[in-house]
């Protein structure tokens, strides 16, 4: 081989070399950029607003040294002992003036609340609202410039869409102050459990299979958009004695939270506590004879109180309600439920439907 063909050659491998060294960054760069996805863009983005929730409650238990005998307890009654406890739960800043929210269920007979964000900064929190209906609260720490995580929309979910558990299972927060994050599917949208024993009442659920923990509830569920649309709230285990993950979860939607923390913000609590003015009694298949009705079922006015709401809709005793916002009354307990369920307060109107005699009338009705 010549000199100058020996030098082409040279140049050639060199080429070749360079080629070859150039091209291995590359290939990691794009190993790299497939690792970054919508649902590690979304944690990254929606992390900074998560919070732990700290909280010290005061819990009564009673105690008697007699084995609650009724006859000793006359003469010693039950102590009733109060001791402090701690418990943790998840929540989220809101906007950046500090309005945090999680679950009403945290934050019961709470003490003291200690909020930490991401970093481990812990702020003391002052109670805004409380709304045990709608299993809400909301919170607010001092400061300003907090991130937040932005609200989406429960209107538009869609079941099979992808979506992230973010929160404070377990106390984990506490280890590296960083939320935990689990990743599932929308399972089902508005799933209806009415009123539980508790009072509180859960309606238009999102079901998630993403896990949630114990220390989850309170804690955002948020889209590959980085956008909330719901809480955390409560698991089904499958067993009474286990408190783990099955992959059942559920989500208040994110619509209730803006329009309850709207309202919280106005005016602090929401008045559940209502009256109508009506008295009412149910009707059985022997009341329906004697007043010659078609049907076994509804209630009937027994009693209007003067001045009242009902009064001044109209109402009269003998009237036979029939159906409450559309929906039909069998017994004087679906009135109830009717208003709890739909998260009425004092202020809104339902629309009652009755029989006044062989004439059907409708008219609205104020909660007072």
């Amino acid at each position: 081989m010549n000199k100058s063909k020996l030098i082409t050659f040279i140049v050639i491998l060199m080429s070749v070399a360079t080629f070859a060294a150039t091209q291995k960054p590359s290939v990691q760069d794009d190993i790299t950029a497939s690792r970054q996805n919508a649902i590690t863009r979304a944690i990254e983005k929606v992390s900074p607003a998560v919070a732990g929730i700290n909280v010290t409650a005061v819990q009564e238990y009673a105690s008697s040294p007699f084995f609650y005998d009724p006859f000793w307890n006359l003469m010693f009654p039950e102590q009733i002992h109060r001791e402090r406890v701690k418990s943790v739960g998840s929540g989220f800043v809101i906007s950046a003036d500090g309005f945090v929210v999680t679950n009403a269920h945290v934050v019961e007979n709470a003490e003291e609340v200690i909020v930490t964000l991401m970093g481990g900064k812990e702020y003391k929190a002052k109670m805004i609202g409380v709304d045990q209906v709608s299993d809400l609260a909301l919170l607010q720490i001092e400061g300003t410039q907090f991130a937040f995580a932005k609200m989406g929309s429960s209107d538009d979910v869609i079941i099979g869409e992808w979506v992230i558990a973010l929160g404070n299972p377990f106390g984990l927060f506490n280890v590296n102050y960083k939320p935990t994050a689990t990743v599932g599917i929308v399972s089902g949208t508005k799933l209806d459990f009415g009123r539980q024993q508790s009072g509180k009442v859960y309606q238009d659920m999102i079901q998630t299979d993403a896990s949630i923990n114990t220390g989850n509830s309170g804690g955002p569920l948020v889209n590959a958009a980085g956008e909330v649309i719901g809480i955390n709230t409560f698991i089904f285990t499958g067993s009474n004695y286990s408190e783990g993950s099955i992959g059942i979860g559920f989500a208040i939607p994110v619509n209730r939270i803006k329009t309850i923390v709207a309202e919280m913000k106005k005016s602090g609590n929401i008045n559940r506590s209502f009256k109508t003015g009506l008295s009412v009694q149910n009707i059985d298949k022997f009341l329906a004879n004697y007043l010659k009705l078609p049907f076994n079922s509804g209630v009937i006015v027994t009693q209007v109180a003067r001045g009242s709401s009902a009064f001044r809709a109209g109402i009269k005793v003998g009237d036979v309600i029939t159906h409450v916002n559309k929906r039909k009354i069998m017994q004087d307990t679906d009135i109830l439920a009717e208003i709890q369920e739909n998260y009425l307060k004092v202020g809104d109107k339902i629309r009652i439907k009755f029989l006044r005699g062989k004439e059907e009338q409708e008219v609205d009705l104020e909660l007072e």
